[in-house]
């Protein structure tokens, strides 16, 4: 199963890891909450689809971006309700990545995929009406922080555009495209920051916005989100070879498996692991310039390429 116990660093302070897992923590009851305000209104079996797809372990480790993005820009308001926004965008992602026409796979955090338990058109379903709810809570979470309607409008854009056809779909699609036949290294990295990093990238950048923060420091965090973002799919690659089914939470070797162009396959798992750490390198540079690089920022991106799942 998909591990979600505290992470370990070495060199990390013991507050740095207990404040990511209080958060974590704070994170999944604010899903919970989400499923009580907005599912209310959906079919019963599409609304129990997305609560299974939703409130599975995990790390949820893009609500925690958005929320240290938001504290490292001065941020001081409750920003959980939007952050629960960009954990509903990467759970359709994996229902619809998962479905047969994609990556037809059975397992996800540890059990069985959304469409082995309720069937594809409702999993497909589930996810299609995951993507305005996570703007209408994207929408409610900015209102809540007392944020102007411009302010509201500009997070929207951000979530929406890092979930569509410039985003995750455009990446997935790309991704699909190129199974059975091997990719440049340009060409995978282009997929991947689209399919992995935008979403990444858009939750630093919203945690920022909702802060106030001003371009200099929205610049420096989607310079910091698209790295790690990438970081994080050289990392899943690698893990994909070198950890186990019960160590991912999901199948191992399925890049195999789909005869998927990797980085391992193309750096070797060294060149990778140190193209991983690079990135990472590059990421806390781009934050120290601009004085945002928060212990827990810092740890975030080290624990995207140290963890087993």
């Amino acid at each position: 199963m998909e591990s979600t116990a505290t992470p370990r660093l070495d060199g990390v302070p013991q507050d740095t890891v207990q404040s990511f897992t209080a958060t974590r923590v704070a994170v999944q009851r604010t899903l919970d909450g989400f499923c009580a305000r907005w599912l209310g209104d959906l079919a019963p079996l599409t609304a129990e689809a997305i609560r299974y797809a939703l409130l599975g372990e995990g790390k949820r480790l893009r609500a925690i971006l958005l929320l240290e993005a938001y504290r490292a820009c001065g941020g001081t308001g409750n920003a959980l309700d939007l952050a629960a926004s960009v954990e509903v965008v990467h759970a359709y992602s994996l229902v619809h990545d998962d479905l047969p026409c994609m990556d037809d796979d059975d397992v996800r955090r540890g059990r069985p995929t959304v469409h082995r338990v309720y069937g594809v058109p409702v999993a497909t379903a589930a996810g299609l009406a995951m993507v305005p709810l996570a703007a209408r809570s994207a929408w409610y979470g900015a209102m809540q922080l007392g944020l102007s309607s411009t302010v509201a409008g500009d997070i929207v854009r951000d979530l929406m555009r890092a979930s569509g056809g410039g985003g995750m779909i455009g990446g997935q699609l790309l991704d699909l495209e190129a199974e059975g036949r091997t990719m440049s290294l340009e060409d995978l990295e282009r997929v991947h920051r689209l399919k992995t990093g935008a979403l990444i990238m858009a939750s630093v950048t919203v945690g920022a916005r909702a802060a106030h923060a001003g371009e200099a420091r929205i610049d420096a965090l989607a310079r910091y989100g698209a790295s790690i973002g990438l970081a994080f799919q050289i990392a899943d690659d690698v893990l994909d070879i070198t950890a186990t089914t019960d160590e991912l939470g999901k199948t191992a070797g399925r890049d195999l498996d789909l005869h998927k162009s990797t980085y391992p396959a193309l750096l070797g798992v060294d060149g990778a692991v140190e193209r991983a750490v690079a990135l990472v390198d590059d990421a806390c540079a781009a934050l120290q310039d601009e004085g945002l690089l928060t212990p827990t920022l810092e740890f975030l991106a080290r624990y995207i390429v140290e963890r087993r799942s």
